[in-house]
């Protein structure tokens, strides 16, 4: 009888709070459960310690990494735009790590999963701009959460995606769209350069990209939320059980070559 896997290390890079003065470094429930439930991971939450942290040194112990959302959005200034109220709140803590660790997870070739502002991040990262308040531009859905204080109405199904026949999303979902949970005000401007879109929202709106460097490396970013819930809902169990057979590859392939990259 065979042994199954061991859990996969994931890296979560931490969101930075501030209570009574004091800094806490955190990471949402819902990823945390969507890994164990779904991936076969032990998440391991990464704090944002403003390059005080080796990076090298830590994506040798990992297997993958996840890129949460947040409450927060990326600093203006990341993608050479000016600092509004309409781009608050900020964490400018994460951004120090996230950027960072991005790229160094892509340069080794690392399963790398992106959701909301980890999605927004991977666009920065490689040179793409985003976009605020996209409800108030003209012909746009408004893809802020319900106003209701159900917390399942805010993250309940909200509108359709079109997906990319030939992309890495339809082979994973089996299908050419499904209706997501939209709970973001900030959107793709301008796609990075070397990302492709894999499936978009009926007003336009950019919902998923991956790599265009035809690579056997993971890499899913996408703008809803697939944590919500995960283990109940079919697309989101194929998503993080995607990424968690990518991460045993990764995991095989280091030990068969006995490199700590690939």
């Amino acid at each position: 009888m065979s042994t199954p896997p061991r859990p996969s290390l994931v890296g979560v890079p931490a969101d930075v709070s501030d209570k009574d003065g004091l800094h806490f470094h955190s990471a949402g429930d819902k990823y945390i459960r969507a890994l164990m439930d779904c991936s076969n991971a032990m998440p391991v939450i990464i704090p944002a310690m403003d390059g005080e942290l080796d990076l090298e040194h830590l994506l040798d112990r990992l297997d993958g990494v996840l890129v949460t959302g947040a409450t927060s959005n990326v600093h203006p200034p990341r993608f050479g735009a000016k600092p509004s109220s309409d781009h608050e709140p900020y964490d400018q803590l994460r951004d120090s790590l996230t950027l960072p660790l991005i790229r160094a997870v892509l340069d080794r070739g690392m399963p790398l999963f992106c959701i909301c502002r980890g999605f927004q991040e991977l666009n920065v990262v490689f040179g793409g701009t985003l976009d605020t308040e996209v409800q108030k531009k003209s012909g746009h859905l408004d893809h802020r959460a319900a106003d209701s204080d159900d917390i399942e109405v805010r993250y309940g199904p909200a509108h359709p995606i079109a997906i990319e026949p030939a992309s890495m999303l339809h082979s994973i979902l089996k299908k050419s769209g499904t209706i997501v949970n939209t709970v973001h005000r900030q959107a793709i401007a301008n796609l990075g350069s070397g990302l492709t879109v894999m499936a978009r929202a009926p007003d336009g709106v950019i919902e998923a990209v991956t790599t265009a460097e035809d690579t056997d490396s993971f890499v899913l970013a996408v703008q809803w939320h697939p944590e919500y819930r995960a283990k109940d809902n079919p697309d989101s169990v194929r998503l993080f059980q995607s990424f968690g057979q990518a991460m045993q590859r990764y995991t095989q392939l280091r030990e068969r070559t006995g490199t700590t990259d690939s």
